[in-house]
């Protein structure tokens, strides 16, 4: 496996890519509930109609994107091009997300849902091609983690690059208009993106071949990806995986304003001293791992999380210095395991190979996309719902008792039951350290027997030209 062992440009590289995604898709994390309800002027429990109802589509465009990078034939390979092709569109559509219309309410709402359609509809058009080039630029596990693991510090970065600019940038371009704060501040960002995913396009190469090329249909590939058992279950821990952490992420704008009653500046730090948080665990993952099973890091993780976020209902919101440091800290536990996540599911990947004798890589990355965004839709209209069930007046000058303790519960118990559900999801799944070594052997003897004999027959048919 020495030919897959990744240099640290190729690594940075790779994270540009999700760097790229999530300066944009991160703005959408942190900022989307609050941008709907009080700057574009949505009533909360349409925000959370709004960001449900787009998933009905990513079930048809999610696996045809897949299958679409399945059967991709370029001279730069399956999975990279799309980052060159639909760089351009995504910042595009993001920018238009963030675009407040001098409409009627009505039209509003119209703009509202279709530019999200659009920005949905790019961000599957990269993302898939993405998170599966990641499971064929290297077959090492180890590599895998480290690889993952400079992802997510790149995305940290890029998380803080915006947490950091974002809001200075609303008030800087905006002065009192906010609508149009946000507009070219998005702007800014979206160019940036931009550029990470074409440096990404460069500085990456697939490696990683299957032995044997699939040509089915489309029908085929679904059917046959349903035989591998544990991709099914990292469905299931891809969509539990997701929702504790961005419903608290979609609640912390409440939090800061509404429950610390602190400004915007503050809030721009305290959502960077997070991000720092994330970019140390997701360096943490790659130590842990080293030494440890990475399903055991990633079950006891969450263990931690969910207590740790269920006693942070507890503490006083005005004690500002402690609940800077807990967040920070929390934050370093919620990151440990996205890299554990990603590298998971190319391990299943690879699993899926070795079961079923067929690789269907863009499928299989499209399934976890999908859930992925399941789970983002179901936290952030759990966000929207509860909030219009707490009372939430996004126009008021002070927010109910019932409203306030509301936003307490979705930034810290809510979360934490997330997290105990997905600690369980863990469990059920088996490719730990010594099956996936297994695993390796055995698929790379099923290559090298597969080119020896594309070799023999090679010889064989210029033997009948002879």
């Amino acid at each position: 496996m020495g030919n897959n062992k990744l240099s640290v440009k190729e690594k940075i590289g790779y994270g540009m890519g999700d760097a790229g995604c999530n300066i944009i898709f991160g703005a959408i994390m942190l900022f989307v509930n609050y941008f709907y309800t009080d700057i574009f002027g949505l009533a909360p429990a349409l925000v959370g109609v709004l960001l449900l109802s787009v998933r009905v589509i990513d079930a048809v465009t999610d696996p045809i994107m897949g299958a679409l990078a399945d059967r991709t034939r370029s001279k730069w390979g399956r999975f990279r091009p799309w980052l060159l092709w639909i760089a351009f569109p995504y910042a595009l559509f993001s920018v238009l997300m963030f675009t407040t219309p001098d409409w009627s309410y009505s039209s509003k709402v119209i703009y509202a849902f279709v530019t999200y359609f659009l920005l949905s509809i790019t961000y599957t058009a990269i993302n898939i091609p993405y998170c599966s080039l990641g499971s064929v630029i290297t077959n090492d596990p180890q590599e895998r983690v480290a690889c993952q693991s400079y992802r997510f510090v790149m995305v940290g970065i890029a998380t803080l690059l915006l947490s950091l600019t974002l809001l200075p940038m609303v008030d800087w371009f905006g002065g009192g208009n906010k609508a149009k704060g946000y507009q070219l501040a998005m702007t800014v960002l979206a160019f940036i993106g931009m550029c990470m995913f074409l440096f990404c396009f460069s500085t990456v190469r697939e490696r990683i071949r299957p032995a044997v090329q699939t040509n089915d249909e489309l029908k085929q590939d679904l059917k046959d990806v349903w035989k591998n058992d544990q991709w099914v279950r990292i469905l299931l821990l891809t969509l539990c995986n997701v929702c504790p952490g961005f419903i608290r992420m979609a609640a912390t704008m409440y939090y800061v304003t509404w429950v610390m009653q602190q400004s915007t500046h503050f809030a721009t730090l305290f959502i960077s001293l997070g991000v720092v948080g994330m970019m140390v665990g997701s360096m943490l993952a790659k130590i842990l791992t080293d030494r440890w099973c990475k399903l055991k890091v990633f079950f006891w993780t969450n263990i931690a999380l969910a207590i740790f976020s269920c006693a942070f209902y507890f503490f006083d919101p005005h004690a500002t210095m402690m609940i800077l440091v807990l967040y920070f800290l929390l934050n370093i536990l919620h990151q440990i395991p996205s890299p554990l996540h990603w590298s998971l599911m190319a391990d299943v990947d690879d699993y899926g190979e070795w079961k079923t004798g067929k690789r269907i890589t863009g499928i299989s990355f499209s399934g976890n996309l999908f859930f992925l965004k399941v789970g983002l839709a179901i936290a952030g209209a759990m966000v929207g719902f509860l909030l219009s069930w707490y009372g939430y007046d996004a126009g008021a000058k002070a927010q109910s008792a019932t409203a306030l303790n509301g936003i307490v519960m979705l930034f810290t118990v809510i979360p934490g039951v997330g997290y105990l559900i997905t600690a369980g999801v863990v469990r059920l799944l088996k490719v730990d350290r010594d099956f996936m070594q297994q695993i390796q052997a055995d698929l790379e003897k099923r290559r090298q027997n597969f080119r020896e004999l594309n070799e023999y027959q090679e010889q064989i048919e210029q033997v009948r030209k002879a």
